[in-house]
């Protein structure tokens, strides 16, 4: 019967280096794809394997229900009793169960500030916020700030200093801006910046910002 092996005409014979080097000759090219092909199949093998598991993993869990809990609370000035999965942010209780649009989803990680509303009268990250810990809360979003057709004042400053451009941080802005204000925290344009620092800005408009928030509290 033939032999199967291929033979490399361009490469010498390997010879034994030990007994001259004293070192473990260097590997040859069959020996070199021969070892790689076995370990890239065991990889290979092992990933299937491996995901299989991952699979009916996620098989099982998807066949148990999500703990869920039923939470009462106050929306700009309407009771609301909404059943969620435990799990669930405030903001997409807001947004996904209520259709309240308005607070956004930015980085989703408490660290760009569109999302903020005020729950009780205090500024919250509401990605951050578990809804329901919020039980016989009082929330206001950026919707419920207007009266009818009444803009809010911060509202009308943001459009006389034109203090956005993009306008996807804007309701975040606006709703800190007003939970600055009733904190007391509008002594200068340097503690507006100071304690609206968490609300990022991509378009750059925080000169604005600032004086539209100095607008609203009377200092302009």
């Amino acid at each position: 019967m033939p032999s199967t092996e291929f033979t490399d005409p361009d490469v010498p014979p390997p010879t034994d280096s030990t007994e001259s080097t004293g070192s473990p000759t260097a590997p040859t090219r069959r020996t070199f794809i021969a070892t790689t092909t076995a370990v890239g199949g065991a990889v290979v093998a092992g990933g299937f394997i491996a995901g299989s598991d991952f699979i009916n993993a996620d098989d099982a869990e998807a066949g148990e229900a999500a703990p869920s809990s039923r939470v009462s609370l106050t929306v700009n000035g309407t009771r609301r009793t909404v059943t969620v999965d435990n799990r669930t942010s405030l903001l997409d209780l807001l947004r996904e169960h209520l259709d309240l649009t308005g607070s956004k989803k930015g980085c989703n990680a408490g660290a760009c500030g569109a999302c903020t509303v005020l729950v009780d009268g205090r500024r919250v990250n509401s990605c951050l916020t578990l809804a329901v810990r919020l039980e016989g809360a009082e929330v206001t979003t950026i919707e419920g700030l207007a009266k009818g057709d009444e803009l809010h004042p911060l509202q009308q400053a943001f459009i006389d200093e034109d203090a956005f451009q993009c306008g996807y941080c804007t309701p975040g802005q606006i709703v800190s801006g007003v939970g600055c204000i009733n904190e007391g925290h509008t002594g200068s344009a340097e503690e507006i910046r100071e304690f609206m620092s968490g609300n990022i800005c991509r378009c750059g408009c925080y000169v604005k910002i600032v004086r539209a928030v100095e607008q609203t509290a009377g200092r302009k």
